[in-house]
């Protein structure tokens, strides 16, 4: 009978047939289909999915749009699409930012030509989840050899009101030579009072010797329990610089990737996490080396508050045959409670010999001397622990380029510890 369903809603979309059957397929393999491997996170029993299919009723939960400026902007509620700005030279260029259904209609060759390219519908369960169950989705196309000075930002924020469940999926593809920032915020907005679960894909295809910027703000209520997988596949001389914000307020798995195909491809990866009350964060960050001279980097640092658990797995493979690769990982975790609960967790898997490899990680408690020095200075500890937290995760949050991502991840990461 589900299955009848996810065929009705793909045809009432009036979707092209490659993708009712690509939803069809996804659904067919759920069932065989593993979870995905997130070690030393138990996350089995969550409820990631109850195999509905629908769409979000209008809300009365809308943004205030003109506190969101003017640069070129998607803005989605739920499975409503309530905003989308482009600058007319950008779209005489070809620029196209939108919901799937405008993009099957605009650029349909190329939707099809790229959407799963990245993550394979079959890969895991909650692959073929999203593939078979997404009910709303947007892609950002830049056309080869274009050069964006504004930051593109997609705004995508789940109605906390509405149990139909966040179920998303978004595709950029970077065309060759390209050069862009991108920024990504997941948010609840609403009253939070219903539970309900967030499966989300964003897929991005760096083509060869693009330049991408990807900034991710994610801050999901505590009522959603989410797993978010984010993946890249790079082409020859492409560079992803990554920065995400993981600041959602419950359960949470983030699954993000890098795969380098491409020679002389670049991922930089940096990620900052804070979990609180009794939220389970388990962070899954990995770079595999498919390509010759590829980098891949990755830079992790979280707190925890009170009784949360924050699970850092930091992986780098580098396949046989990629040569001259390059792969450093560092994970660092700062606990201010006893009852706090972490991993950090380095895995490097070496396949080549001529490659360069490393790794580190660290787990442990705010140093007395530092809370000491400050609250000697009059300081109270609340304020003490806050600016020794600020500077923990500032060794990460420094590092990204943009100056409005930093300032407003410290926000976030202020309201974050108002809340204990």
């Amino acid at each position: 009978m589900m299955k009848e369903t996810i065929l009705a809603f793909s045809q009432e979309k009036a979707e092209p047939i490659w993708l009712q059957e690509r939803r069809l397929a996804a659904f067919d393999k759920i069932e065989s289909l593993p979870l995905p491997n997130i070690e030393r996170v138990r996350f089995h029993r969550w409820n990631l999915g109850d195999g509905t299919i629908a769409v979000n009723d209008a809300t009365a939960n809308v943004p205030d749009f003109t506190a969101l400026g003017d640069n070129p902007k998607l803005v989605q509620v739920g499975t409503q699409t309530l905003l989308e700005q482009l600058p007319a030279e950008l779209m005489q260029k070809g620029l196209v930012f939108t919901d799937l259904q405008s993009a099957l209609e605009e650029i349909p060759q190329v939707v099809e030509a790229y959407f799963g390219t990245a993550l394979r519908y079959d890969e895991d369960k909650l692959a073929a989840y999203n593939y078979a169950y997404f009910n709303s989705a947007a892609v950002l196309y830049v056309p080869d050899n274009m050069e964006i000075e504004t930051p593109l930002e997609g705004i995508y924020l789940q109605d906390s009101d509405s149990d139909v469940p966040f179920n998303k999926h978004i595709l950029i593809i970077a065309g060759k030579n390209t050069k862009f920032s991108y920024i990504e915020r997941f948010e609840s907005i609403g009253g939070q009072t219903k539970k309900t679960s967030a499966n989300i894909s964003v897929e991005i295809i760096a083509g060869a010797g693009s330049q991408v910027s990807y900034s991710a703000i994610d801050r999901l209520g505590e009522n959603v329990t989410a797993y978010i997988s984010r993946r890249a596949k790079h082409d020859n001389d492409s560079s992803v610089d990554w920065a995400m914000g993981v600041m959602n307020e419950g359960h949470v798995i983030g699954d993000f990737d890098s795969d380098l195909v491409g020679n002389g491809s670049h991922a930089n990866l940096k990620v900052v996490a804070a979990s609180s009350g009794r939220q389970i964060q388990g962070i899954d960050t990995r770079v595999t080396n498919y390509g010759h001279n590829s980098v891949g980097h990755i830079l992790q640092h979280g707190v925890i508050l009170e009784r949360g658990a924050l699970t850092f797995n930091g992986i780098g493979h580098i396949v046989k045959g990629a040569k001259g690769a390059d792969a450093q990982q560092e994970s660092r975790v700062l606990m201010l409670s006893d009852k706090a609960r972490s991993d950090a967790n380095p895995i490097l898997l070496i396949d080549e010999n001529e490659v360069t490899a490393g790794h580190a990680a660290s787990i442990g408690q705010v140093d007395p001397e530092d809370m000491y020095y400050l609250m000697s200075r009059g300081i109270d500890q609340k304020t003490a622990e806050r600016l020794v937290i600020r500077g923990f995760l500032g060794a990460v949050i420094t590092e990204i380029p943009s100056k409005d991502v930093r300032q407003e991840l410290m926000s976030v990461l202020d309201s974050k510890l108002d809340k204990r």
